[in-house]
């Protein structure tokens, strides 16, 4: 790492943007973090990071905020990717910095999510097609998504009410995830690798909902949605079709076979994995 380091963070607000922000500034890396203007979830960042404000749709936008970077860090909310804007955002960042670290998914690494999806693999294929210094992180999915999708219904019910229980993931703590992509950012060794990033062991989600009623003691008990009824209710609040039935069609494959784990943060950060059960414990007050 050298003084001169300075490191943009596309999708500072989200899941994994506050931790990647907060470690970069730990290391003492310059960091700016872009947000929208109006963005609801501005206090998650701490106040030494410097924001600018723009917009994926508007690549104009970001010219202010790229002045200068070192390096990008760069996850792209899904639901908000756009074919015509894609490339037109990453000519603009390769107009200032060519190194790039993309938050991206276990489903390019196992041939599910196809470049006509649309998605990561198509943002994948645009960074390699303009020849930039990356890093692809395809992950599997967050633990806190126990805490975005079942944190009310646990609350309200002491029910989760969701499809395919038996379905096993390997869940990444966000905080590490981040820690493997401020490795990429500032560190030399990291260019063109593809790596799989995942938690330490797979668990089903209903084995993920019996920890957290372990942690927080309150009981919570595991309904099944059926799925049709899923998509439906996945598309009715928001999710493009084609992607709510491959995901869908993904949770059907690991009810019968467990998600992939790998070593990469152990190899990258040289400590292990942080487990599920200690991201529950750590944000125990979600079910509460």
């Amino acid at each position: 790492m050298t003084e001169t380091q300075k490191v943009v963070v596309i999708g500072a607000t989200g899941n994994v943007g506050p931790h990647a922000v907060s470690q970069l500034l730990e290391k003492g890396v310059e960091t700016r973090a872009l947000t929208l203007p109006d963005d609801p979830k501005i206090n998650r960042l701490e106040e030494e990071v410097e924001v600018f404000h723009g917009d994926l749709s508007n690549p104009d936008s970001l010219d202010r905020c790229l002045e200068g970077a070192t390096s990008v860090f760069l996850m792209w909310p899904f639901f908000t990717l756009d074919v015509e804007t894609v490339p037109e955002v990453l000519k603009r960042i390769k107009q200032h910095t060519e190194k790039i670290v993309f938050i991206s998914s276990i489903g390019v690494q196992n041939g599910i999510e196809t470049v006509d999806n649309r998605c990561h693999a198509f943002v994948e294929q645009e960074i390699e097609r303009l020849g930039m210094e990356w890093t692809f992180l395809r992950t599997t999915g967050f633990c806190c998504n126990a805490g975005t999708g079942w944190a009310h219904q646990i609350r309200s019910e002491g029910v989760v009410r969701s499809p395919y229980g038996n379905a096993a993931r390997s869940p990444i703590h966000e905080a590490d995830l981040a820690a493997v992509a401020v490795r990429a950012l500032t560190e030399e060794g990291h260019s063109g690798q593809r790596y799989v990033v995942t938690g330490p062991e797979a668990l089903s989600q209903i084995e993920q909902l019996r920890i957290i009623s372990e942690v927080t003691g309150r009981e919570a008990r595991w309904v099944d949605v059926p799925h049709e009824s899923a998509s439906t209710n996945m598309i009715e609040s928001g999710w493009p079709a084609a992607y709510a039935e491959g995901a869908l069609e993904y949770f059907a494959i690991l009810s019968k076979e467990p998600e992939r784990v790998t070593s990469t943060v152990e190899e990258v950060l040289e400590r292990p994995a942080r487990t599920f059960r200690q991201w529950a414990e750590e944000n125990s007050g979600l079910f509460r």
